[in-house]
């Protein structure tokens, strides 16, 4: 992912693994769009750039730094008191990770969802991850293994771990399966593995993915609702295209996976790369299409960095001043949704928090 306030050139050809000085901010989804102040017109989000954009151009900066029945005798004793029934626990979101696997058990400790152990101790809690585990951080492997282990100890406490697909699980996914194998971009020749390297692949995943890591990926769900959030990754209505109700929606991306077939998988990736779909003029309406499909009142998403949506940009030069400052989740589109992703990547936050926000 690379920072700055300037347009990004078109894309004209794929890149390849030469392609890595990227003069200008481009998104995996297309050029940025900078914020516009009040009374200026912006253009559409996703509807500025070409269809056939191939996300092949590196993205944003990483900035390291039981059931018994007793049956009564006479006398009968009396009736018990009826005891409450307890309903589900807390829920919590977490954004996007991107291999940042000391930043994400700092945060969860510090919300009191694992001991200093790196245990579940959150009883009946429910947490969601919104995606995008691996990539630009030094860990994700290990992120995904923590996640998959949090599922077990959650449901074995009564609560729960689960997690959405990000375009990064594709994008892993792809680059595994097919590798250097060419794929229809709709702009020319490109590959998995060349997108992969330019949105910060890491050879150490890659040689630590086993089996049960991609398994694992191929079947998580796209988008859910909870307690009437919406939960998706991706700021986009490209959902839209997969189904009309969750079950449709989830239930496609997973046949398309199954059938392994790259174009289709880049095609998927292609479209839940695109991003800004709720900010700016009509970005309420677009997140309308989304709950009025699927159901819930507000929509919390992942993908694209808080300092971004906001048209605020760290500065490469390492300089304190310029950094992005997050203090917690966005909230925008008429206060539709909600953006979690604090950009970890580019020395943001990592944010857990629990739903609703507290105000």
């Amino acid at each position: 992912m690379t920072q700055g306030a300037g347009q990004g050139p078109e894309v004209e050809r794929t890149a390849t693994l030469r392609d890595f000085r990227v003069p200008a901010y481009v998104h995996e989804s297309g050029p940025y769009v900078p914020h516009t102040q009040q009374g200026e017109s912006a253009p559409p989000a996703e509807e500025s750039y070409p269809e056939a954009y191939t996300p092949t151009q590196r993205d944003l900066p990483v900035i390291n730094r039981g059931d018994t029945l007793q049956v009564p005798v006479d006398p009968a004793p009396a009736a018990p008191a009826a005891q409450p029934v307890a309903g589900p626990g807390p829920l919590f979101v977490v954004g996007d990770v991107h291999g940042y696997l000391d930043e994400l058990m700092a945060a969860l400790r510090e919300q009191g969802l694992i001991d200093d152990a790196g245990q579940w101790c959150a009883g009946t809690t429910r947490l969601w991850f919104l995606g995008d585990f691996t990539d630009r951080g030094p860990d994700g492997i290990g992120v995904i293994d923590l996640v998959m282990r949090l599922s077990a100890e959650a449901a074995a406490a009564g609560g729960y771990c689960k997690a959405l697909m990000g375009n990064h699980e594709l994008l892993l996914l792809g680059a595994k399966r097919f590798g250097d194998t060419p794929v229809n971009s709709g702009a020319g020749t490109a590959t998995f593995q060349a997108a992969w390297l330019l949105n910060g692949g890491q050879k150490t995943d890659m040689d630590r993915l086993q089996d049960h890591h991609l398994q694992w990926m191929a079947r998580l769900d796209a988008l859910e609702e909870v307690d009437g959030y919406l939960l998706v990754h991706s700021d986009t209505t490209a959902y839209l295209d997969y189904g009309d109700s969750i079950e449709a929606v989830n239930d496609t991306v997973r046949e398309r996976l199954t059938r392994n077939d790259a174009d289709e998988c880049w095609d998927l990736f292609r479209k839940l790369t695109k991003r800004f779909s709720f900010r700016d003029e009509g970005g309420a309406d677009a997140v309308r299409s989304l709950l009025d499909t699927y159901g819930g009142t507000r929509i919390v998403h992942g993908h694209s960095p808080i300092p971004y949506l906001l048209g605020e940009v760290g500065s490469e030069d390492g300089e304190e001043s310029n950094d992005p400052v997050v203090e917690g989740p966005h909230v925008y589109a008429e206060g539709l949704a909600i953006a979690m992703d604090g950009g970890v990547t580019m020395a943001g936050k990592l944010l857990v928090r629990q739903l609703p926000l507290e105000h």
